[in-house]
């Protein structure tokens, strides 16, 4: 056997024993990682406010769903392929945790010479690229978010505040599953547990999935009807 298949057979292996684990614990693994997750939800939420409150409008003029137009099929498939780009990249966070921490180490064991040096290096270098692609996804995001936020508000006469509680239905479920395997990497990574982390790619998105779906349809059938009745 040579030294991939190695390493693939040992990551297929601690996945089914990570998942046999979980599988008498699930409760509790599952709530770190909703409360993992719902911290980073609310610490998302928090610096959209803040952002949209020292931010100044644009003359944008954005069609708001609920205002100028009814919510539509097309709508809830928009908003979920954007979502899914979001929770692809926080899936492939983990996936990238996993191959670092886990797969590159074991590979390095049974390489000599420069290979061995490259393996070794590769994993803190591709842990600190996870670290910080995400850090920027944060960032843009509730930049992008807040000022959108800002200048929607503006446009129809409200608060951000005022906009931001009648979004929170739908925004808090969509980010929560959007923040899932963000949270299991958190997790996985301050315990040094990278080998988990494939399992944990698989369920999380299992889970996050239909939760979008949900979220997606109240923002596109729920909340503009919640933004009519406090604009009326």
């Amino acid at each position: 056997m040579n030294v991939n298949d190695l390493v693939l057979v040992q990551g297929m292996r601690d996945t089914r024993e990570t998942l046999d684990a979980w599988s008498r614990r699930r409760w509790r693994v599952l709530g770190k990682w909703f409360l993992g997750s719902a911290a980073i939800a609310v610490t998302l939420l928090t610096s959209v406010y803040v952002i949209a409150e020292v931010t100044h409008p644009d003359l944008t003029r954005f069609s708001v769903i609920g205002v100028h137009r009814d919510g539509a099929p097309r709508d809830v498939g928009i908003f979920l392929f954007r979502n899914s780009l979001v929770l692809a990249l926080h899936a492939l966070a983990c996936v990238a945790g996993f191959i670092a921490g886990s797969s590159l180490p074991l590979s390095a064991q049974h390489r000599s010479g420069f290979w061995r040096s490259v393996h070794e290096k590769a994993g803190p270098l591709a842990i600190a690229f996870v670290i910080g692609a995400t850090t920027f996804s944060l960032l843009t995001q509730a930049y992008i978010l807040g000022a959108n936020t800002s200048t929607i508000a503006n446009q129809l006469g409200i608060t951000p505040a005022k906009l931001l509680l009648v979004y929170l239905p739908h925004a808090i479920p969509e980010l929560i599953a959007l923040f899932l395997p963000l949270a299991a990497w958190l997790i996985a990574s301050r315990k040094g547990e990278w080998d988990q982390l494939l399992a944990a790619t698989v369920v999380t998105v299992a889970i996050a999935a239909p939760m979008l779906v949900a979220s997606v349809t109240l923002e596109v059938y729920f909340s503009p009807e919640l933004l009519k009745h406090v604009l009326s």
